[in-house]
């Protein structure tokens, strides 16, 4: 006699499983935000630089490898990301502005540079994958394209590349820039170089609330127009347009722009997991040695531009570094670097590789067929 199938009602989770999943994904969060508190004020006692962010992202990331149950919350994520773009608006008053305007060939060549490093990243995992398909080819180019995370894996994906190792190279590169050039900087004595001071420098709690209320309209306005990166840009929009109109509500307290690094870096380090270092291990090595590369090459175009633009350029190698635009801009913060300026170098690139990105491939494409990228 033939056993009966259970019913598929049955192999479902019921309400008390679904709890069970959601109380132990709770608890590693927990768990995870307590150990990124920890290493953070460790990380701010050793004087780290950026110990709020390098702090629980080193830590997350490496326990994360070693199998450690760790594990990150998405809307956490996105508030870290709603406060750095809130913090980042309340430097552009009036003058800081107008400044910023008048550097637009500087910006200019800034997009162009990081449209030439993404192409010759681009060679660089193109031989290092034997890219001779299209599948392998639409990784490699949207892996190595100076832009967004989640943006690049989008466009890769529709291209037919492969998701996974699109994020893995751009996790990896993040990581790599985040945790090398501000080091450098502090061995280097290059802090409070090109001091930039935010426009309201008080706390006041009424204006706190609607400066918080209305940069959150603005990240959720943004969100729901599906713009990229909403939560950074939509935030510093507002924070921006008040800020340039004279509008000072209240600066933010070091506990709120902390937390915001935290729950960063936390987001950053929980996506190396254990199988994040076996996975194709020779595509790893040259995301590293491709990201170490354009860092030395775009010191030596930093050093150059800022001659021309009459800048420091610390600040503008932040503006031009393979990072993103959240954790390049913290540096700038934490650094005292000119705020403003690495905000706009990054907020134009990042709009002009998201635009050119797929078009830049289909030319590419068009031009080499099926042969490697020469």
């Amino acid at each position: 006699m033939r056993p009966r199938k259970r019913p598929r009602e049955a192999l479902r989770p019921g309400p008390s499983d679904a709890a069970a999943v959601m109380k132990r994904r709770a608890a590693r969060i927990g768990g995870t935000l307590t150990m990124a508190f920890v290493a953070a004020l460790l990380s701010e006692w050793a004087h780290v630089p950026l110990p709020w962010m390098i702090g629980p992202l080193l830590t997350t990331a490496i326990c994360g490898v070693l199998g450690a149950p760790i594990d990150a919350a998405a809307p956490l994520r996105n508030v870290g990301q709603w406060i750095i773009g809130a913090a980042l608006g309340l430097y552009f008053t009036p003058e800081v502005l107008r400044s910023v305007f008048e550097l637009w060939p500087a910006l200019l060549a800034g997009i162009a540079w990081a449209l030439l490093m993404g192409y010759s990243f681009y060679w660089l995992l193109a031989r290092a994958s034997s890219a001779g398909n299209a599948e392998e080819r639409a990784t490699a180019y949207f892996a190595a394209a100076i832009g967004g995370a989640s943006e690049m894996a989008l466009l890769g994906e529709r291209h037919g590349g492969r998701v996974d190792r699109i994020a893995v190279a751009h996790s990896l590169r993040v990581l790599i820039v985040v945790v090398t050039i501000p080091l450098a900087y502090q061995w280097a004595g290059l802090r409070g170089l090109d001091s930039s001071l935010p426009g309201p420098v008080q706390v006041h709690l009424g204006g706190l609330g609607l400066l918080g209320a209305l940069t959150l309209l603005g990240a959720l306005l943004v969100s729901r127009l599906r713009l990229p990166n909403p939560w950074v840009l939509g935030a510093l929009s507002v924070a921006l347009t008040l800020t340039a109109s004279g509008v000072e509500l209240s600066a933010l307290p070091s506990a709120v722009t902390h937390a915001g690094q935290l729950f960063i870096g936390v987001a950053l380090g929980a996506r190396f997991t254990p199988d994040f270092m076996r996975s194709a291990p020779r595509w790893m090595v040259a995301v590293a040695i491709g990201t170490l590369a354009i860092i030395a090459l775009s010191a030596g175009f930093a050093w150059t531009l800022a001659q021309l633009a009459e800048l420091h350029w610390a600040t503008v190698l932040l503006g031009t570094s393979p990072g993103g635009i959240a954790e390049m801009c913290i540096t700038a913060k934490v650094l005292q670097l000119g705020v403003p300026v690495v905000t706009a170098f990054h907020v134009t690139r990042y709009v002009a590789v998201l635009l050119c990105a797929a078009p830049l491939y289909h030319w590419l494409e068009s031009r080499d067929g099926d042969r490697q990228p020469r």
